[in-house]
């Protein structure tokens, strides 16, 4: 499942590429092409595919309640198994859209595109971005329980806005940054220790350390 949602994920980069690409330069590009963003959470939600920063959340609210040093092994395990999937997933997708003749030439320069934007932030605006990104992710998936028939568009709001505003994601950002890396425009040094690294721990630090404690308090006491 994880390995899947990585997969899927792939859908984001192909969505805001063929946007991009088939939008008017500048003008209201950008805000008409972010909605392209929120194709690969679309699929990956509604599919009830594993994703990494959703678990941020909903995995480690028990954890909380029974802080014990089992249960924390058993979070690290499915941290690491969905994480590891979620990577291998992105990272083939990311080789598939470039290597096959799937896209046109001007579609294949947005893809380089929008992975060259996202490395143009240093290590510590990865991880500032990654913390405002797990942030919303944990709190979109605090609403879909009670959203009904508005799970939709709960989902395209939060991810649409997190393109609008350049927030880091480890899922989507490593579909972008492996892009580069099999194109040769960067290195795969680059994508651990620039993308990788930094945007993973803003990620947790959002949905775990802080929205999660927030949550968790908010439940202790309504109970």
């Amino acid at each position: 499942s994880a390995l899947a949602a990585g997969l899927t994920m792939g859908l984001s980069l192909m969505a805001m590429g063929l946007l991009n690409a088939n939008l008017p330069e500048g003008g209201y590009s950008k805000v008409i092409a972010s909605f392209g963003y929120s194709a690969g959470f679309l699929a990956v939600i509604l599919a009830r595919q594993q994703l990494f920063t959703e678990n941020t959340l909903t995995a480690v609210l028990p954890v909380m309640s029974e802080p014990t040093l089992h249960n924390f092994g058993r979070l690290a395990r499915l941290w690491s198994i969905v994480l590891v999937g979620n990577l291998i997933g992105t990272i083939l997708v990311a080789y598939v859209i470039l290597h096959l003749p799937l896209f046109d030439a001007k579609t294949d320069a947005k893809f380089l595109e929008i992975g060259t934007h996202v490395m143009e932030n240093d290590a510590s605006a990865m991880f500032a971005k990654g913390i405002v990104s797990g942030w919303m992710i944990a709190t979109m998936v605090w609403m879909l329980p009670a959203a009904e028939n508005a799970r939709i568009w709960i989902i395209v709001l939060i991810t649409y806005l997190m393109a609008l505003g350049d927030f880091t994601h480890i899922v989507v950002g490593s579909v972008e940054v492996a892009y580069l890396v099999f194109a040769g425009e960067a290195s795969w040094s680059d994508f651990l220790l620039t993308f990788a690294g930094p945007t993973l721990a803003g990620n947790i630090v959002g949905g775990s350390l802080i929205f999660a404690l927030i949550s968790h308090a908010q439940v202790r006491s309504d109970t």
